[in-house]
């Protein structure tokens, strides 16, 4: 399992996971915010973990040292 995002890319997700799982718990509540909760774990493990299995299927990604990269 390679790396396959940028930085920017890891930050973005890292954030988009933070924020879905607190919308889901804080703001929403219910059946409906643990839904949006594991939603968001999905970009707060792959920003975390820097690889995206969507970007492997497809050969693509945005880290620049990644020769199927595709540069931000």
């Amino acid at each position: 399992m390679k790396a396959n995002e940028a930085s920017w890319d890891r930050i973005a997700r890292v954030v988009l996971g933070i924020v879905l799982i607190g919308v889901g718990f804080l703001v929403v509540g219910g059946g409906w915010g643990w839904v949006i909760a594991a939603i968001g774990v999905i970009p707060l493990v792959t920003g975390l973990v820097g690889w995206c299995p969507i970007y492997s299927v497809i050969g693509k990604g945005t880290k620049a040292d990644d020769n199927s990269s595709v540069a931000a």
